[in-house]
């Protein structure tokens, strides 16, 4: 994964074409690169940001940021009762437990 301004990209290597691909994973705007080495990938990866972060300024657009850990999750009422439960009984919020039986999940 690469890194650059909070925007992390992830690259392939196209064998056939002798190439290396890349888009950003974490926005909902499509932003992608290209290149033949390293080097060039890295550049192109912050390059495309940057450019990116440009094209949003010239039009008076906020850029699509970062993916900011909030998710809006809808439950039943009993599952939302039964996490409630044992969030308080092990002395934690709902989010906290959630988000750690999520992580355990991946």
């Amino acid at each position: 994964m690469l890194e650059h301004k909070g925007y992390r990209g992830h690259v392939e290597f196209d064998a056939e074409a002798g190439i290396f691909h890349g888009e950003i994973v974490d926005t909902r705007d499509m932003i992608t690169f290209q290149g033949k080495s390293v080097n060039e990938i890295k550049k192109a990866f912050r390059n495309s940001i940057e450019d990116y972060l440009e094209f949003c300024a010239e039009r008076g657009e906020e850029p699509d940021k970062p993916f900011s850990g909030r998710l809006m999750v809808r439950l039943s009422s009993e599952l939302h009762r039964r996490l409630y439960i044992e969030a308080r009984e092990q002395g934690k919020s709902l989010n906290q437990l959630i988000a750690e039986k999520i992580d355990r999940a991946s």
